[in-house]
């Protein structure tokens, strides 16, 4: 299956790409940024360090953390959080539209190329 990867480059230290757009949806998801570590597959640390460095990049935060209480703490998107979840999702769907046709004709040149391969095997 052939895919799109899209990271987008911010700056010279930022990039942002479909691991940290996970990881924001994944902390709007579980209300935590353990929690969306664990979702993830990635420690506490990682999940934090990526944030910050986030919320630094972008001059305010993409995540607030929220005070404990009987069920502790735990961390939300901000209102800028959300949005650079929705503009980075529409860059990936105009990408994918964009890409669509090319990326079918590849996995077509792929079908053809292993069908000539299965032919040559057989003389």
């Amino acid at each position: 299956m052939i895919a799109v990867r899209l990271f987008l480059k911010l700056d010279a230290e930022t990039r942002i790409g479909h691991g940290k757009v996970a990881l924001l949806e994944a902390i709007a998801e579980t209300g935590s940024i353990s929690g969306a570590g664990r979702l993830l597959g990635m420690t506490y640390r990682r999940a934090w360090e990526l944030v910050d460095h986030l919320n630094k990049a972008f001059g305010r935060p993409l995540v607030a953390g929220q005070s404990g209480g009987t069920g502790g703490g735990g961390a939300r998107l901000t209102e800028l959080g959300r949005e650079v979840v929705a503009r980075y999702r529409a860059v990936q769907a105009a990408a994918e539209a964009a890409a669509a046709p090319h990326v079918a004709a590849l996995a077509d040149l792929m079908a053809t190329a292993e069908a000539q391969d299965g032919l040559d095997d057989g003389c």
